[in-house]
């Protein structure tokens, strides 16, 4: 059995610096806070991860500061949502993209703000033993109802846009299948129930060894940002789901809330890790 660690990280997408962190005598520009996601990657030592709100710029920074810090990772590139993964651990054997349409049948206005939203999907083969594991990163339409009527609906109905691809993956190579990713729904939302009615699981809630219950979310945006609050799991809106997994296959699900972290976004990584 091979021993694996699986994350998602929101990245908070900024390319420069802000006057007002600027002004507190603070930096959020990529160049230091992707060396702070090095520093991440290099303690929770991920073998992929599914990001969210990453520039192309950030990607390119992520992957020379964890190569110069001695790990070495792959880049699938998704825009908004790419995956990165050890060359040494996996051997990429298919792949998919769709940025969601903007449209949602039903409603006024756009529910994709400047196209950010999207899936990008990896089949990997676990080189150690030959198994294979689907794994989807995902970023999902993000504001509430009251500001744009049908908002969750759009986010159940994305969910199943990136399941219908799931499923055709599945079907192709039978093996177990992760999406991951800011969701921007809570545990008992549309979105989260679309992929339960699907047949997926929530790691937190098949993990046999340990389960973090806090929700990993803090302010770190442009006017600033401010210590980490613990909330419940239920409030939490980065997810790790699975389908087809093995019994006993997740082992842990946690977060990560280093002190450290509080400049660098405002989602903290979410990992679990599983035996295939």
């Amino acid at each position: 059995m091979s021993k694996l660690r699986l994350m998602s990280h929101n990245q908070w997408r900024r390319d420069a610096q802000h006057p007002a962190w600027e002004a507190v005598g603070a930096d959020c520009s990529p160049s230091v806070r992707v060396r702070g996601f090095a520093r991440v990657f290099s303690d929770i030592q991920p073998d992929i991860v599914g990001i969210q709100e990453c520039s192309g710029l950030m990607a390119d920074k992520l992957i020379r500061y964890t190569q110069q810090a001695g790990m070495k990772y792959a880049l699938l590139w998704g825009r908004d949502t790419p995956i990165v993964y050890r060359p040494d651990k996996f051997e990429l054997v298919d792949s998919a993209f769709l940025v969601y349409p903007e449209e949602f049948p039903g409603y006024e206005g756009s529910f994709n703000n400047s196209k950010t939203k999207s899936y990008c999907i990896g089949v990997f083969r676990v080189k150690e033993n030959g198994k294979l594991l689907i794994y989807a990163s995902t970023h999902l339409w993000y504001m509430g109802d009251k500001e744009r009527p049908g908002s969750s609906e759009a986010r159940a109905y994305q969910m199943d846009l990136l399941i219908d691809k799931v499923d055709e993956l599945q079907k192709k190579y039978n093996c177990p299948a992760f999406v991951v990713g800011d969701l921007n729904a809570h545990y008992d939302s549309p979105a989260v129930k679309a992929a339960f009615n699907r047949g997926f699981l929530h790691t937190h809630d098949i993990a046999v060894e340990y389960v973090n219950e806090e929700n990993g979310t803090h302010v770190c945006f442009d006017a600033g940002f401010k210590p980490y609050t613990p909330s419940t799991f239920d409030r939490a809106i980065d997810h790790i789901l699975v389908r087809n997994a093995p019994e006993g296959m997740i082992r842990r699900f946690d977060r990560f809330y280093e002190e450290y972290y509080m400049l660098l976004s405002d989602h903290h990584p979410v990992f679990v890790d599983i035996e295939i």
